[in-house]
Parts: C-alpha cells; sequence; structure tokens
C-alpha cells in the first residue's frame, strides 16, 4: 500500500526544496539548543544513543572548526530521526524551557518580597496574612538580623536564611492548596531543614 501522493497547490507531488531546507534549518536548531543544556537537563531528553554520543561529544569540543563540523553532524543525526522522536524532543525541550522559566519567575518574586519585608514592616503583616502558615516570630527575628547584619557591613547570613524563610512558606502554600494528603510529609521536610 503506497502513501497517496499530496498535490500542492502549484501541482507539485512533494514539498518544495526551501521547505525542505527550513526543516533541516529547524532540526539544525535543534541540536544547537540541546549541546546548549545544562548536563542534568540533557539527562532527561528522549534521545536515541547515536544522538546522545553526537551531543556529548559536541559539548567536550573546543575548537572552533572542529566544533561546527560536529554541531553539522549533529544536524545530519537530527535529519535522521522519526517524526515522533523529534516529537518527543521539541516537547521535552519547551517543557523544559517553561519549568525553567516557572522557577526563574518564582525566585525573583522571593527577592523582591524579601526587599519588601526588610524595607517594610507592615509588609510582614501582608505577608503573614497571605501565608497563615508561617512562623511569624521567626520571621520577625529573620528581619531584624538581617537589616542588622547589613548596617553592620556582616556577610549576609541573615539575608540569605531569610529568602529560605520566604521560600519555603510559598512552597508550603502551594503544596496545601494542591494536595491534603501530603502535610505528614511536609512538616517533616521542615524539620529536617530547620
Amino acid at each position: 500500500m503506497e502513501p497517496a501522493a499530496v498535490v500542492d497547490d502549484n501541482g507539485y507531488d512533494r514539498p518544495s526544496k526551501s521547505q525542505l531546507k527550513r526543516e533541516m534549518h529547524a532540526l539544525q536548531e535543534l541540536g544547537v539548543e540541546l549541546v546548549a543544556l545544562p548536563k542534568d537537563a540533557l539527562k532527561r531528553m528522549p534521545m536515541p544513543e547515536s544522538l546522545d554520543d553526537a551531543v556529548r561529544a559536541a559539548r567536550r569540543i573546543t575548537d572552533h572548526e572542529g566544533k561546527r563540523r560536529q554541531m553539522q553532524y549533529v544536524g545530519k543525526v537530527m535529519r535522521g530521526l522519526l517524526d515522533d522522536e523529534t516529537a518527543a524532543l521539541r516537547e521535552a525541550l519547551d517543557k523544559y524551557k517553561g519549568i525553567n522559566k516557572a522557577e526563574t519567575a518564582r525566585l525573583h518574586w522571593i527577592e523582591r518580597t524579601r526587599e519588601k519585608l526588610l524595607a517594610d514592616d507592615a509588609a510582614l503583616t501582608e505577608f503573614i496574612r497571605q501565608h497563615p502558615a508561617v512562623d511569624p516570630q521567626e520571621g520577625r527575628t529573620l528581619i531584624r538580623n538581617a537589616r542588622r547584619e547589613a548596617q553592620q557591613g556582616k556577610p549576609p547570613r541573615y539575608f540569605r536564611d531569610l529568602f529560605q524563610w520566604i521560600k519555603n512558606a510559598d512552597g508550603a502554600g502551594n503544596e496545601d492548596a494542591d494536595s491534603n494528603d501530603s502535610d505528614d510529609l511536609d512538616d517533616d521536610d521542615h524539620e529536617s531543614r530547620a
């Protein structure tokens, strides 16, 4: 059983040369993105062994011309992948980028919240209202100590501790909203971190 020939508006029964070239460049760019990933993210990508070997080799090469040739080889291996393998790679890469953006946004929020807490005492009241599970006394102590160490020019130990306190408060609030079954585990985690 042969697949039916698809005829486009111009009467051609196959993709144009330009379309093939665009697809090849898209696969080449996908290969470049894979090579640029951090090690931990690269491990989670669903790559066939041949592509994995080519990408890891490209990451090791430092010579400009050698790297260029290896990237061309990565593109060649990418072109040999099946459509579902390429789709799985794109999906995993998009998921990684989304998680990365969300985590970065969360960290920026924590930093902004820390600055607000250090600048204004009323911000702590608002923070406690939004996160009722936090220990207000611990927050007051961390803020007071962080302000004092900043005035005295000491290393930012409490400044970092305040960041962790906000991070844990935000994480605890999200976990409680998602699932009440994990409350016992959350309490154990908080105790072991303290």
